[in-house]
């Protein structure tokens, strides 16, 4: 397909077409970011726990995953800039109503709806960029500046929104996408002709039972390891619920695919052993990347910072994520060995969790974290797209739809194993540090004793009456004990990641049948539900 002809208008310039397809696609990909902008925020204009903040975000996510295989047929069905506008201003009106709304309910359903129309506007924009990339080395750099993106998202999200939440309150971010929408949807409007990139094809034996089986599946999966730690996982019904839920619909959905004469998800995938590796190494990727908000934690609650500071560090790994990529792609154009190219992302990412866990300190300057963060982000950049080329190279073309929805799926329970474990750390490993520093907090504990006279005596010299110092030095103590405790555990998670990481390489070293899989890039592009 020509980029220029004959979607776009042929007085259009190719770079006009390309920005605005940026102008497109970047505020869908803010969207999903919303949500890890500011926890806090959110749950506090909103009269919500910071796990319904977290929910909101995997439900936006399980709507993309869940919705990609059936994107499809609509996408062949509307012309192109119908479906452009169409989804561009579903996700300016839900964004609309979750502006204004302040029931969770509603903001769930949204969120939801929000999901399915970003995975239409992101896969009619990946259509265009692709159809025009012939060469594998075109394509290769495609794939790079798309995950590149992809990796960049979070940190660009804190950078955005930071200003805005510092002057306003958290629903007015959802006022921002509406209007950043605008610009690409004109310019959209203005440059392209309305013609259909496929021949039209009648919306009949939609599957949409699957559809809702596997979206159910994935919004209680997504519900239990969310909520799990918070509800102490089977002891609370609704876990139990959910989680069984989640087993006979994942049971439904198996015996379904493998009867359907055109399965939703085609099993076939499974039967090739290097599409299967590449699986279990990006859902690893996803849990190990999901480390990386420990730090943001860090910098907020240990160090206080501010978003806006912790967004300046965070182009740190900005810098690191487009640094690798462009290294990466290099090395997949040279052909060389995959093997070798994932133990340098994991190596990397193994000096990241290692420094890191040595520089954990209550008092910390900043730039002592720029090389860690440079070094976290080369190691995420290095593997994010020569581990998904990976998989989708080791299966057939006509398996290619369904090898990217898979890969989908894992990248989707990645994240979601991510949020679960750091709710446990954060929660039931803190707690356990807490319970053993207070053995220790006694007043027969003579430096327990010292550190409270140290506070009441500061607290003394500065006009405070000796009874309310003694009160406010109790409460100064407990905080420390606090930010000890929530250190511990952040320690105790990196430890965990290194040991994984550690595991990783040696799997990946003694592993030699990876080299056996060629890297095409000519007959597939990637999923449009890539976060």
């Amino acid at each position: 397909m020509n980029l220029a002809l004959p979607v776009f208008r042929s007085w259009v310039p190719v770079w006009l077409i390309r920005a605005t397809i940026f102008l497109v696609i970047f505020p869908g990909l803010l969207l999903f970011g919303l949500s890890t902008a500011s926890g806090p925020g959110a749950a506090g204009y909103y009269g919500i726990e910071p796990a319904d903040v977290q929910y909101s975000m995997v439900i936006f996510y399980a709507a993309v995953a869940g919705f990609f295989a059936l994107e499809r047929r609509f996408f062949i069905f509307i012309a192109t800039r119908e479906y452009f506008i169409l989804s561009i201003l579903i996700q300016m009106g839900t964004a609309y109503i979750c502006f204004h709304t302040r029931n969770l309910s509603v903001l769930f359903l949204f969120r939801f709806i929000q999901g399915m129309s970003n995975c239409m506007s992101t896969s009619i924009c990946i259509t265009l960029i692709f159809g025009s990339l012939h060469n594998e080395r075109a394509r290769e750099i495609g794939y790079s500046i798309f995950y590149c993106l992809l990796l960049c998202i979070t940190p660009i999200s804190t950078i955005i929104t930071a200003p805005i939440l510092d002057a306003f309150d958290y629903n007015v971010l959802y006022k921002f996408i509406i209007f950043a929408y605008i610009p690409g949807g004109i310019l959209l409007l203005v440059i392209m002709n309305n013609v259909r990139l496929n021949k039209k094809m009648p919306l009949y034996q939609l599957d949409f039972y699957s559809f809702i089986i596997y979206s159910a599946i994935l919004c209680l999966l997504g519900y239990t390891l969310v909520y799990g730690q918070q509800y102490y996982w089977l002891h609370d019904p609704r876990i139990v619920w959910s989680l069984s839920g989640t087993l006979v619909l994942t049971g439904l959905h198996i015996f379904r695919q493998l009867h359907l004469k055109r399965p939703y998800l085609s099993l076939e995938v499974f039967k090739y052993r290097n599409f299967s590796v590449g699986m279990g190494m990006i859902f690893i990727l996803y849990i190990i990347r999901g480390a990386l908000g420990i730090t943001s934690i860090y910098f907020a609650v240990i160090l206080g910072m501010d978003p806006i500071h912790i967004g300046y560090i965070m182009i740190a790994n900005i810098v690191g994520i487009v640094l690798s990529v462009l290294i990466s792609s290099r090395l997949i154009i040279m052909k060389r060995p995959i093997r070798l190219v994932w133990l340098y992302g994991f190596v990397l990412l193994l000096i990241f969790h290692a420094w890191m866990w040595f520089l954990f300190s209550t008092q910390a300057d900043s730039s002592t974290f720029v090389i860690p963060l440079i070094i976290q982000g080369m190691g995420a950049g290095m593997l994010m797209t020569p581990i998904i080329v990976f998989a989708i190279s080791s299966v057939p073309e006509r398996l290619g739809s369904s090898a990217s929805a898979t890969g989908v799926f894992f990248r989707f329970s990645g994240f979601c194993a991510s949020i679960a474990l750091i709710n446990y750390f954060q929660l039931q490993q803190k707690n356990n540090h807490i319970n053993r520093f207070q053995e220790h907090l006694s007043g027969l504990n003579t430096m327990v004793s010292e550190r409270l006279n140290l506070y009441a005596g500061a607290m003394t010299n500065k006009g405070m009456a000796p009874d309310q110092a003694a009160k406010a030095a109790r409460g100064l103590l407990n905080r420390a004990v606090d930010n000890q405790a929530q250190l511990r555990a952040m320690m105790d998670y990196y430890l965990l990641i290194s040991i994984v990481l550690i595991i990783v390489l040696l799997v990946v070293a003694l592993f030699p049948k990876l080299n056996r899989t060629k890297i095409d890039l000519k007959s597939n592009q990637p999923a449009p539900a890539s976060y």
